[in-house]
């Protein structure tokens, strides 16, 4: 075999694949998982490639099993609970079954489906059955196995039956927040990028420093989860040191995050920056940012404008000076009246100004309501309006669509194969983060990584 300069000649006769499948193996039942990624990320410090900057985004990972329709969906759930109380009960719950059917083998039960009563009929069977079979095993000491086939079907009938008012089940005509896809894969979930995009699976979020361009951090989550969701993981490593700059970052200019000579890769800057697209600019994730002192080039979408061309909430201050007052906790109109908040459990609140509204010259402008106009406020409603005005200034916007696009490409070099090859969240979420690893050494290749004698770790390009 002839090796020059790390690589093997024409005649290497490589090795079997199993290797690989026994590292994978080996590494997911460590104690540190993530050990390959965090081996690459630790050199790019090293080499002073990862400032204080991020860019945070998602992109779909298409699942590795068929997505299955609701009778499909049950009758394998069934199956699955009948094979784990045989291998581990000594009672045989299949006694209690009354579908002509021994669940042996997988697929689609058989029936005339272009008959609107035989699937009504079939759907109540396996509704049925399913019910019949939790009876016997409630109360009854579960091994884990057979603990999670129960906690399956049980979710399956939940989520996507009812029953009418006949007592028969039926197929329920809503869709479930959480729902369960596949019986394969339960941590499967129906996700979807854009309003006319949609896909089945999972959903890999990167956080990326966009002047290297190394991959700081990955998680995965079903394919409903919004970015948001996992937002806050993605920037644990600019928590730390944090330099005592206030919560308010307006007051700061872009030239104040530059420097004199802009961003340089791992340079010192005047403090940390998270951006992302709108998907990031929520309330809670605003305010995690505004309470950790960390710029946000995050965007927050603008409330969408009444119809009719009447006032909407971030107009009322056009014919007065105060509207919403979060201090006082109260709503001024355009007409002057001042209303208190009623805030709700969850923080949020509403103002409603009722009676004000009769014979106010203003109405026609503000409502069409009979019961006059109200106001809505979130729990983050200052901080969502301090992001919007942000937002607003020229250098904030120039900065952004300099920045911001660049996860997109790193999300195009990561996703070459954008369908995962394992089963189950957290076997995604390793495949994800090797794939991640293999990234960032490519890109350090590309930034001319190499190991000095005297000063480490250092990039020449």
């Amino acid at each position: 075999m002839e090796v020059r300069r790390g690589r093997v000649g024409f005649d290497y006769p490589g090795f079997v694949h199993t290797v690989l499948v026994d590292m994978r193996a080996r590494l997911a039942a460590s104690a540190h998982p993530d050990r390959i990624f965090q081996v690459t990320l630790a050199v790019a410090r090293a080499a002073g490639l990862v400032g204080r900057r991020r860019v945070l985004d998602s992109t779909p990972l298409y699942d590795a099993v068929a997505t299955m329709d609701t009778v499909t969906l049950i009758r394998s759930a069934i199956r699955g609970l009948l094979n784990a109380a045989d291998a581990e009960l000594e009672i045989k719950p299949r006694v209690v079954l009354r579908r002509e059917d021994d669940y042996a083998v997988a697929g689609k039960p058989v029936c005339d489906y272009d008959d609107p009563s035989a699937r009504v009929a079939l759907v109540d069977a396996l509704a049925r059955d399913a019910r019949a079979l939790l009876a016997v095993l409630d109360g009854r000491q579960l091994g884990p196995a057979l603990s999670q086939a129960a906690a399956l079907v049980a979710t399956v009938v939940g989520q996507d039956l009812e029953q009418d008012t006949d007592g028969v089940f039926r197929i329920a005509r809503r869709v479930t927040k959480d729902r369960v896809i596949s019986t394969v894969d339960p941590d499967a979930r129906h996700g979807r990028k854009t309003s006319a995009r949609g896909f089945d699976g999972y959903q890999g979020h990167i956080g990326i420093d966009p002047d290297s361009e190394i991959i700081t951090a990955t998680t995965v989550t079903g394919g409903n989860a919004g970015g948001a969701a996992v937002a806050q993981d993605l920037i644990v490593d600019l928590l730390d040191e944090q330099p005592d700059r206030g919560a308010d970052s307006d007051d700061h200019t872009q030239a104040d995050d530059q420097g004199e000579d802009g961003h340089r890769m791992g340079g010192d800057e005047a403090g940390p920056k998270v951006y992302g697209d709108c998907a990031y600019g929520c309330g809670e994730f605003q305010a995690h940012l505004e309470d950790h002192h960390i710029d946000s080039g995050c965007k927050t979408q603008q409330p969408a404008p009444p119809p009719g061309g009447l006032l909407g909430k971030s107009r009322f201050d056009i014919d007065i000076d105060i509207d919403i007052d979060l201090g006082a906790d109260t709503v001024t109109c355009p007409g002057g009246v001042t209303t208190p908040i009623r805030r709700h459990s969850d923080g949020s609140g509403i103002a409603a100004f009722a009676s004000a509204c009769v014979g106010c010259p203003l109405r026609t402008r503000c409502t069409t309501s009979e019961r006059g106009r109200t106001v809505s406020v979130t729990l983050h409603e200052d901080v969502l309006t301090r992001a919007r005005t942000r937002q607003t200034n020229p250098d904030w916007q120039t900065d952004y669509r300099a920045t911001r696009p660049k996860v997109e490409r790193k999300l195009g070099h990561l996703m070459r194969r954008r369908h995962a090859r394992a089963r189950g969240r957290v076997k995604v979420d390793a495949d994800f983060r090797l794939l991640a690893a293999a990234t960032n050494l490519a890109r350090l290749a590309v930034l001319g990584l190499h190991l000095t004698p005297t000063s480490g770790w250092l990039a020449t390009a």
